[in-house]
């Protein structure tokens, strides 16, 4: 079962910081990077900057438009400029099928707050009291979404070419 994992860092290069903890992570066999993405807000900007990342070793499983569409739920990003309307609610429609609910981006978007940064992981198969001990030392809060094989095949399915 894919996991939707947030981690909240206080300042607004933290989750930049924090990819090479998830790389060692993952080289020690810990937890499977299925696609990844972080969001970075600097005290004096008007809202965050976003970077996908995929899988930190080649392409992502979502790819840009679940990350672009999440990341403007949350923030209010523009994502598809003009192409704005019936397509991004039957998206967001897709987004809370597949367990990703506007308690999730409540939380996300109270969380995080210029100044800090947030790493967006979609991971399986994690160690999870080693990879929390880890992000632990790192003084990151979490906030994580369980997503069942069902609802990961939905987002596949909405959101891959």
């Amino acid at each position: 079962m894919a996991t939707l994992t947030v981690w909240k860092f206080d300042t607004s290069d933290g989750a930049r910081t924090a990819l090479d903890l998830l790389r060692k992570l993952q080289e020690q066999q810990l937890i499977t990077i299925r696609d990844t993405a972080y969001v970075y807000w600097e005290d004096d900007a008007k809202r965050p900057k976003t970077k996908e990342l995929g899988k930190l070793t080649g392409a992502g499983a979502l790819g840009g438009a679940f990350w672009g569409l999440l990341f403007g739920l949350i923030f209010f990003i523009p994502v598809l400029g003009a192409a704005i309307g019936a397509g991004v609610g039957a998206l967001a429609g897709s987004l809370s099928r597949a367990g990703i609910d506007d308690d999730f981006v409540q939380d996300v978007r109270e969380s995080v707050t210029p100044g800090t940064s947030a790493l967006f992981v979609m991971s399986e198969h994690a160690v999870v009291d080693r990879v929390a001990h880890e992000f632990k030392q790192t003084g990151a809060q979490l906030i994580t979404t369980n997503l069942s094989a069902e609802q990961e095949k939905l987002l596949k399915e909405t959101f891959t070419a």
